[in-house]
């Protein structure tokens, strides 16, 4: 009797939490529906919100948003063509645009970049860029010419397997993308910003003046409080004129053959520090060799060969033999060693994004829609990178108690690895699904 009623109590607990992760994720978007709901018709505002309740559930790489198969998790298996269609109404409504998520992500970057503004603390804005490769589609809207990815990865010479394919590089159908996240130095980062374009078809257009306007709507929005970090992606005298022009604080990692004007006239960004020693050593920790290793750190003024006006600085991260530096370029005075190690941190920063990007594609499956109009693909991605942003607010400060109850009752790991890292996205997501797989919300409709 006893067994029975703890067991029965445990379940209203389970029931309770499910209950609660729910409400937390209707207060999370409630701005974006409150605005919505002067849209759409309030069934739509509904499917909305259960929509994205369902994206976290459904964990499918290949297939985890595809409506048919979140119309399915929606309603029941018996009830799937009613669930798609209630997804497929609020996909193709004409009343409501990616743009309105993008809008609600930059208010909530706002909010966010309040809590991170702190005499001690550095804000950082990461850009990166991807490409959501379609290497099978020919009809879907908006798609052009992207880099593969995919078939990079497969073209690596692997010891023992013989005859790697070699040549130029593989081009697929796809769509360009970009992300942007803002963080601080310790802290766990947050969705800013995503944009998806093309260069063909209707609407085409360019990735510096895509990028270019998303820079000039950010020198505008947070001017010099935020500092922008870029890689290799973005190296190039157009681009950090660009950046000069706008009036922001950056760091970008410089191509080591690409040329600075040095103290020595015009020189290949190597050839500036060589010969040089560093200013300062210290023990950093190599987290893919799981090692520290001995990094050396040195500074040279330049000036962009176009523009001698502006001072600029070129720190160089020295992480020892058969290791390659890092050239990094910035307008960040630096004139000690501390200085210095302030930008090679900051830098270090920029994995967060690329973190973001594979978790998009792995476990949001970004790459999975098949929807025929660009509008419409968007949309859908736009929800899906709102169930990404409800997670990332599961693992800021201050949601200690609720992240170890997922994780202790629905994902429970022993390994030393699991238990240390600081914002484990993914068991955090199949503890939700679990849960709510369990225990259904009460904001979805009861399964018949």
């Amino acid at each position: 009797m006893y067994k029975g009623k703890r067991k029965e109590a445990k379940q209203q607990d389970h029931e309770q939490q499910s209950n609660v992760f729910s409400t937390r994720c209707y207060y999370f978007l409630r701005p974006f529906l409150v605005e919505l709901n002067q849209l759409l018709d309030r069934r739509l505002v509904n499917t909305c919100l259960q929509l994205v309740l369902v994206i976290l559930i459904h964990r499918h790489r290949n297939q985890g948003l595809l409506l048919s198969e979140l119309g399915e998790l929606l309603l029941s298996p018996e009830r799937a063509p009613s669930g798609t269609k209630r997804i497929a109404n609020l996909i193709h409504s004409p009343k409501w645009q990616v743009k309105h998520i993008q809008d609600y992500l930059w208010q909530q970057a706002d909010e966010r970049l309040d809590e991170l503004m702190r005499p001690d603390q550095e804000v950082y804005v990461i850009w990166d860029e991807s490409v959501i490769e379609k290497p099978e589609s020919l009809k879907l809207d908006g798609l052009c010419a992207v880099r593969s990815s995919k078939a990079r990865r497969l073209k690596r010479i692997k010891p023992g397997f013989y005859n790697p394919p070699g040549g130029r590089p593989i081009f697929v159908p796809g769509v360009n993308w970009l992300q942007i996240l803002l963080t601080g130095l310790k802290s766990t980062p947050s969705l800013a910003h995503f944009r998806f374009w093309s260069t063909r078809g209707e609407g085409a257009s360019d990735k510096r003046a895509e990028e270019g306007q998303v820079l000039a709507q950010l020198a505008q929005r947070w001017g010099k409080w935020v500092i922008h970090v870029w890689d290799r992606g973005f190296a190039g005298s157009p681009w950090v004129s660009n950046a000069l022009e706008q009036n922001v604080f950056f760091i970008l990692r410089w191509k080591k053959d690409y040329k600075l004007q040095g103290p020595k006239g015009e020189q290949k960004a190597w050839q500036i520090t060589i010969g040089k020693r560093s200013w300062e050593h210290r023990l950093i920790y190599d987290c893919k060799r799981r090692c520290q290793r001995k990094t050396g750190v040195v500074v040279a003024p330049v000036f962009l060969p176009s523009n001698t006006q502006n001072q600029l600085w070129l720190v160089v991260s020295r992480p020892g033999a058969g290791r390659t530096p890092w050239y990094l370029l910035t307008n960040l005075p630096v004139d000690t060693p501390e200085d210095a190690w302030r930008i090679v941190f900051g830098y270090n920063r920029r994995w967060q994004v690329e973190m973001s990007l594979r978790f998009d594609k792995s476990e949001l499956a970004f790459e999975c829609p098949r929807l025929i109009k660009r509008e419409n693909r968007e949309k859908l991605l736009g929800l899906a990178a709102l169930a990404y942003a409800f997670l990332l607010s599961l693992v800021r400060p201050g949601s200690q108690t609720s992240q170890d109850y997922l994780l202790r009752f629905w994902c429970h790991r022993t390994g030393k690895r699991s238990l240390l890292i600081q914002a484990p996205l993914y068991r955090l997501r199949l503890a939700l699904s679990r849960l709510w797989l369990a225990f259904r919300p009460l904001c979805l409709p009861r399964l018949i």
